[in-house]
C-alpha cells in the first residue's frame, strides 16, 4: 500500500491496494444514498455519509467497517433491483469491508485463502493440534494438580504466550495501516469514550429506534442478532478477564490453579463460557437464515469458521471444567487447547479483525462528527 497522499475535503487521501471495482461500486451507491437520505436514522453509516459530498477510497473503507450488515436500509430502499439504480448497499459495503481485512493484514494471501476455505482450514488445524496435545498429555506429572498434571504451567506459557502475542502484533500493524487509510488523526478522550459507548451497547444494531435489524427476518425487525452479538462480546470479555485474573493470582499472589467454584476466575469464566457458547451458536444459526446476496458470499466459510471456533472455545472450556476429576480430563484438555490455540493463530485472518477495524471506524466517526 502506498502512503503517497493527495487531498480531498481538506484531509489526506492515501492510495490503497484495495479492489478498485468494489470501491467504485460502493461509491456509486453511497452517492445515491446521499441524495435520497431516507435511511438517515438507521445506523452510523448514513449520518457519516451525509456529512460529506465526495468520498475517497479511505472514506469508503471506513463506512464499510462502520456497517453491521443489518440490512434494514436494503428493505427500506425504493431503488433496489429491479430499479435501474440497483442499490444493494449491504452487499457493496460487505465486499469492501472484507477486502480491507484481507489486504491490510499480513500475509494477505493467507487471509484470502482463509476467508474462502475457513471451515476446512480451522477444522484441520484443530484436529492436528488436539492430537499433538493428547499425545503430550499421556505422561501426567504425579505432583501437579488439575490439568497442570497433564501439561505444566511453564509449558502452557511457553506455547500460548507467543501464539497470543504474535497475532496481536500482526493485528496492531494492520490497525495502524487501517487508521492511516481512513485518515485518522490524534485521538481524544471523548472520541474514545464515544466509540466505547457505541461498541458496548451495539447502538448501530438497533435499527435507529430500538426495533432491531432485518438480518434474518427480511422486512420484519428483530433484536435477536443484537442480543446474540452482545452475548458473544461480553462472553468473550468475561473469559478474557477470567484468564487475566488467574494470571495475576498466579504470579502476584502465588495462588495456582485449580481454583474453587467461587473464585474470581471461575465466577468470571463460567458465565463467560455460557454466554460465548450461546451467542456463537445463535449467530451461526442466523448465518444460515440471512439472504446471502446481501453479504459477501465469497467469504461465508471464513466467517462461519470464526463463529464456530469462538463458540467451541467456550463450550470445550465448560466441558473441561465439568470433566474435573474424571478420566475425560486428558482428552477434553487436548480438544480445548486445540480450539484455543487455533483461534489465536487464525485471529488475524478471521472476522475478529473486524472488531478492531470497526472500533477504529467508530473513533474516526466521532472525530468527523466533532469537526462538522
Amino acid at each position: 500500500m502506498s502512503t503517497d497522499a493527495n487531498v480531498m475535503n481538506g484531509k489526506p487521501v492515501y492510495k490503497l491496494n484495495l479492489d478498485v471495482e468494489g470501491l467504485d461500486e460502493a461509491r456509486r451507491q453511497i452517492s445515491v444514498c446521499n441524495a435520497c437520505r431516507y435511511c438517515e436514522g438507521f445506523c452510523a453509516v448514513f449520518p457519516a455519509v451525509h456529512r460529506q459530498r465526495q468520498f475517497s477510497d479511505g472514506d469508503i473503507t471506513q463506512l464499510a467497517n462502520l456497517c453491521h450488515n443489518c440490512r434494514g436500509c436494503y428493505y427500506a430502499c425504493q431503488y433496489t433491483e429491479p430499479h435501474e439504480f440497483n442499490i444493494n448497499l449491504p452487499n457493496a459495503l460487505a465486499n469492501v469491508r472484507v477486502d480491507s481485512w484481507q489486504k491490510l493484514i499480513w500475509p494477505s494471501r493467507f487471509a484470502t485463502v482463509f476467508q474462502h476455505s475457513g471451515v476446512a482450514i480451522a477444522g484441520l488445524m484443530v484436529l492436528s493440534i488436539s492430537i499433538l496435545f493428547y499425545v503430550i498429555t499421556q505422561s501426567p506429572a504425579s505432583d501437579a494438580k488439575g490439568f497442570y498434571a497433564f501439561l505444566s504451567h511453564a509449558a502452557m506459557v511457553a506455547l500460548f504466550a507467543p501464539a497470543f502475542m504474535l497475532p496481536l502484533i500482526i493485528i496492531a500493524f494492520a490497525l495502524r495501516r487501517y487508521w492511516k487509510t481512513i485518515g485518522g488523526t490524534r485521538v481524544s478522550g471523548s472520541d474514545l469514550l464515544s466509540a466505547v459507548r457505541n461498541s458496548a451497547n451495539l447502538k448501530n444494531l438497533n435499527g435507529g429506534q430500538g426495533q432491531g435489524c432485518n438480518f434474518e427476518d427480511e422486512d420484519r425487525y428483530s433484536n435477536t442478532r443484537r442480543w446474540l452479538h452482545q452475548a458473544t462480546m461480553y462472553g468473550f470479555l468475561l473469559c478474557f478477564a477470567s484468564t487475566s485474573v488467574a494470571t495475576l493470582m498466579h504470579y502476584l499472589l502465588g495462588l495456582s490453579a485449580p481454583y474453587s467454584l467461587f473464585s474470581a476466575p471461575k465466577l468470571l469464566g463460567i458465565p463467560g463460557g455460557i454466554l460465548l457458547t450461546v451467542g456463537c451458536a445463535g449467530l451461526a444459526w442466523l448465518k444460515t437464515k440471512g439472504d446471502p446476496k446481501l453479504g459477501a458470499t465469497q467469504v461465508w466459510g471464513g466467517e462461519m469458521a470464526f463463529i464456530l471456533l469462538l463458540g467451541a472455545t467456550g463450550l470445550t472450556g465448560l466441558l473441561l471444567y465439568a470433566a474435573t476429576g474424571t478420566a475425560l480430563v486428558s482428552p477434553m484438555l487436548a480438544i480445548h487447547l486445540g480450539f484455543v490455540l487455533s483461534f489465536f493463530l487464525l485471529m488475524p485472518y478471521s472476522k475478529m479483525v473486524h472488531g478492531f477495524f470497526r472500533f477504529a471506524s467508530l473513533v474516526r466517526d466521532a472525530q468527523t462528527a466533532e469537526n462538522t
